[in-house]
């Protein structure tokens, strides 16, 4: 028990340390998540699980051999060789190997291998989707936290700024030029001021715990993440929905295990329609005996084995006439099965349109969105110092000053998360066209 908590301390150790070596950048946490984020590697293991279920349709081409040994005790009265009843105690030996070939099994092993095939083939497509899910959630957390470091950034410098002219105010107090409301009113600006810092911070230490939980790593203390050069994401050409969607639907894995799902739906039907026709194998085997009776005497082991030594070869030929019309249903039941694949194909293409669509026109809106958000919160930025130095000299009170205070956090906040928001909607819309998602 203790060896088994060392190894795990060892590990959450090891984890901790690589949480403390960042920053780090979009591309290193995807990469991380890819290699360790729990969902990702159960879908890995689907895809082991596939090839070895290939690998046993693959072997059922191979002969099946057996061996096999029995030892026989008799007592009491028994038939002798003159058809007579006497007390007796006999024994009997055998030995014999056989083994079985399948000739033609109505092409199910044929059939088999390729539905293997194809069912490896869509785990590994399954695999893929698993990844660009977790590439996406990664990204999203990714950009939350950038957006949740800059407004922490603007709160801690509005709580400092307030903090300085709360002094200021002091002087003046001193000096006999305010009253002592205005000092309590900016005190009660600074409090505020300072909550807002708490608030940003929780929410950074949230968006933190969301990545590093994706990541998988124990703890988000000591993880920090790169703050990449983001340029003007409304200077971005955006490409029609019609086109993005013409190349996802040709390198999307959503779309390329749903075609392969119905391709092996398809090969279903032909399996089941298999177990009309006959099936044919061949088989063989050797064996010989020793037998003693307490009556006669009996030759020696060996010779007995030498002289009852067999063979035998034959073909077994079964021809299926009726069964309950379990086979006719089952080609019914893969048919109706080929259907749903198909309609399932269609709403996988359909949705994934849907979503393309989506991210074009939220792509749209926050490129403009990003646009007025920078004139807005220029607006409120300007307004916001002009009322301030009429506060520092006395000519604004403090509630113009906390009007136009809090008129530009909000314009602030709303163009931080216009930006971040921009960013993550044109890059999302190269990531449905094959890119990369990084930035």
């Amino acid at each position: 028990m203790n060896r088994i908590a060392i190894i795990a301390a060892v590990l959450l150790c090891g984890l901790s340390a690589r949480a403390q070596q960042g920053p780090w950048s979009l591309s290193d946490c995807i990469d991380y998540a890819l290699e360790h984020n729990l969902s990702v590697r159960q879908s890995a293991l689907q895809v082991e699980q596939s090839e070895v279920e290939l690998n046993t349709a693959q072997n059922r081409r191979l002969p099946s051999v057996s061996a096999s040994a029995s030892e026989n005790l008799s007592f009491g009265r028994g038939l002798t060789a003159d058809n007579t009843y006497s007390n007796s105690n006999t024994t009997s030996t055998s030995f014999s190997l056989g083994g079985s070939v399948p000739i033609f099994q109505g092409f199910d092993i044929t059939n088999g291998i390729r539905l293997g095939e194809l069912n490896l083939a869509a785990a590994t497509a399954d695999l893929e989707k698993a990844r660009d899910d977790i590439r996406v959630a990664v990204a999203q957390a990714f950009v939350q936290i950038l957006y949740d470091q800059e407004l922490l950034r603007v709160a801690r410098e509005q709580s400092a700024h307030d903090e300085e002219l709360l002094e200021q105010i002091k002087e003046r107090l001193s000096a006999g030029k305010v009253s002592a409301a205005e000092v309590s009113a900016q005190q009660a600006t600074l409090a505020q001021s300072r909550q807002s810092e708490i608030q940003a911070e929780g929410n950074l230490r949230i968006a933190l715990l969301e990545l590093t939980q994706l990541l998988e790593l124990p703890s988000p203390e000591g993880f920090s993440i790169v703050t990449p050069e983001v340029g003007d994401p409304s200077q971005a050409l955006l490409m029609r929905p019609e086109a993005i969607y013409e190349e996802a639907v040709a390198v999307k894995p959503a779309v390329e295990a749903a075609k392969l799902n119905v391709d092996y739906a398809e090969l279903s039907i032909a399996r089941a329609k298999g177990a009309y026709l006959p099936t044919l194998s061949l088989s063989g085997g050797l064996g010989s005996n020793y037998y003693t009776n307490s009556k006669f005497s009996s030759d020696p082991f060996g010779e007995q084995l030498k002289n009852n030594f067999s063979q035998y070869v034959g073909l077994s030929l079964s021809i299926p006439i009726f069964q309950g019309f379990s086979t006719r249903n089952n080609v019914r039941s893969a048919q109706l099965n080929h259907k749903g694949q198909q309609i399932q194909l269609e709403n996988v293409k359909k949705n994934l349109y849907k979503e393309i669509q989506q991210a074009y026109y939220n792509a749209v809106t926050a490129q403009a969105r990003y646009a007025g958000s920078r004139e807005s919160a220029a607006s409120a930025r300007q307004h916001y110092e002009l009322t301030e130095e009429k506060y520092r000299v006395g000519k604004a009170g403090i509630a113009d000053y906390n009007d136009a205070r809090n008129s530009w956090l909000r314009a602030e906040s709303e163009h931080i998360q216009a930006r971040f928001q921009c960013l993550y909607q044109t890059k999302l819309l190269d990531f449905y066209r094959g890119r990369d998602l990084d930035f």
